[in-house]
């Protein structure tokens, strides 16, 4: 709680010096309006909750990362405990609006509170956070952003890589898979997988270099946005009545949807 009012206080300085958030649809004069949205990837829980205390960011890459004075917080009026598996098929939680000065988002910082846990077969398993992450989850951004335009910055909380178990302690830990991209430039890859009795299938997209993960929905479908330019794998994992299936060769170009076609899992 000291550390919360801390980096409120900070907020307060930081607007007052930097930034004036209107009323209306328009960014201030001079300023870019950036709406910070959180979503998921889907996993193999039936709920995982986190504690989201607030957002920050530094726009100035010169100035270093323990400098305080050089974050602006963005109010979040809503901390609470979200399930991420709610944040899915199109949804999303907005975590604040800001007309910030044009010029580089250089990273962002995304501020956990300790109420985090997974519910697995009606079982609620406590998420432990390493010490590390208390003084919150950095993100590189690295984008522009220019003088009377509006963005949407999504931050993508990727579960299926963020929750893992440790030894023989039995300990589930967090330790936050994260990515953020600018939505108007999310580049992708969408589709569909049958049948839906292969369900629960993750679909892992990889060049090499960057993995993309996510599962289907209920009806099969899936979409991951903010990739890479690049050429890519996709990889269906079923259970363990149908064979896995790759395609390989998938091309995707910034700011476009690549939509395969529905693909069809051959049982065994």
């Amino acid at each position: 709680m000291k550390n919360l009012i801390s980096h409120l206080l900070i907020s307060l300085l930081a607007i007052a010096g930097i930034s004036c958030t209107s009323d209306d649809d328009n960014p201030a004069a001079g300023a870019a309006r950036v709406n910070f949205y959180l979503v998921d990837a889907p996993a193999n829980f039936d709920e995982v909750w986190v504690e989201v205390l607030a957002v920050r960011i530094k726009m100035d890459d010169d100035v270093s990362d323990e400098d305080e004075s050089g974050w602006l917080e963005i109010n979040y009026d809503n901390s609470q405990a979200l399930n991420l598996l709610e944040l899915t098929g199109g949804n999303s939680e907005l975590l604040g609006t800001e007309d910030l000065p044009a010029g580089e988002i250089d990273q962002l910082r995304l501020i956990l509170g300790e109420d985090n846990y997974v519910i697995q077969n009606g079982e609620r398993f406590e998420l432990k956070t390493p010490s590390a992450q208390q003084s919150g989850l950095k993100i590189k951004i690295n984008e522009y952003i220019e003088g009377g335009m509006s963005y949407d910055l999504v931050i993508d909380f990727d579960v299926a890589r963020s929750i893992v178990t440790a030894g023989n302690s039995g300990n589930i830990i967090l330790k936050p898979v994260l990515r953020a991209y600018m939505e108007k430039a999310a580049a992708g890859i969408s589709g569909q997988v049958l049948p839906l009795d292969a369900q629960p299938v993750q679909v892992t997209i990889s060049n090499g270099e960057n993995q993309y993960n996510t599962y289907v929905d209920e009806n099969g479908n899936y979409v991951i946005n903010g990739m890479d330019d690049g050429t890519y794998s996709v990889t269906f994992s079923p259970n363990d009545q149908y064979l896995p299936t790759v395609i390989e060769g998938v091309q995707v170009t910034n700011g476009e949807i690549v939509t395969l076609d529905p693909v069809t899992l051959s049982s065994k």
